[in-house]
């Protein structure tokens, strides 16, 4: 199946002229019971904005596509215009996630498969329709492309010797990670805003004295272990919350 996200600038009025032409792609009780205005309202009010067909079939191919106000995709680059620098933190952000929830020694495929599972973590559509397998494929077809964003990534942690690359066997070599305290400290350090701020709350704070001058909060940590559980406790509790809405809204747009 293949996957589309279509930007419009009136949601509304896009599904209307759009039911007028292909009203087969939607759910039948959404059509007579409300149309194109049911139909944002769902979006809006129970999911996250975006409406999806599912299982729409042109020229030989399955597609599923979502319709979401350009606005919002606009919204997302005005409030982030060094797009660049912004990518590069949550990059950093998701491996030092990552590496976190990984053991002493894995694979490289290993690294960008925990990588890719955070998106999914506590998603409850993931216990019913979705493709249980759909990190491993996701990995495994793009793999170069994983490589090609973490490969920056992957050797500043060398640097601060976090991580250790070895080559044996294989075509991929075996990365070893520090499992330490300072390690820890530093991997949470690079975390979002959101999540250190609720592991805090969790954990608990100090102050520390940052580069003589500067007095910063700092999560307590009393190990790698403790960091970890307490991250993702935190992420599956966002994306299950964030899933349930999707999949209530996917629901109801699936309904005959």
């Amino acid at each position: 199946m293949v996957d589309c996200i279509l930007g419009v600038s009136n949601p509304r009025q896009w599904h209307s002229e759009h039911l007028t032409l292909n009203n087969d792609h939607y759910s039948s009780w959404m059509v007579l019971l409300g149309g194109a205005r049911l139909i944002t309202d769902v979006a809006d009010e129970i999911g996250v904005g975006m409406h999806f067909n599912p299982f729409v079939s042109w020229n030989d191919k399955m597609f599923k596509y979502g319709v979401v106000c350009m606005h919002d995709l606009v919204h997302v680059l005005l409030d982030n215009l060094d797009i660049e620098n912004v990518n590069s933190v949550n990059l950093r952000a998701a491996m030092s996630a990552a590496l976190l929830l990984l053991p002493s020694k894995f694979t490289e495929e290993e690294l960008y498969a925990k990588i890719c599972s955070l998106s999914y973590m506590g998603d409850l559509r993931m216990l019913f329709a979705e493709d249980r397998n759909k990190v491993k494929k996701l990995v495994q077809g793009q793999f170069e492309l994983f490589r090609s964003m973490y490969k920056p990534f992957i050797e500043e942690y060398e640097t601060k010797e976090l991580l250790r690359r070895s080559l044996s066997g294989n075509t991929q070599p075996i990365i070893s990670q520090d499992g330490g305290l300072l390690a820890a400290r530093s991997l949470v350090s690079s975390l979002p805003q959101m999540v250190r701020s609720q592991m805090g709350m969790k954990l608990g704070e100090k102050k520390v004295l940052c580069d003589s001058v500067r007095v910063i909060q700092e999560i307590v940590i009393g190990s790698k272990d403790e960091a970890a559980k307490c991250m993702q406790t935190i992420l599956q509790r966002k994306v299950m919350v964030s899933s349930a809405r999707q999949a209530v809204s996917g629901l109801l747009a699936l309904m005959p």
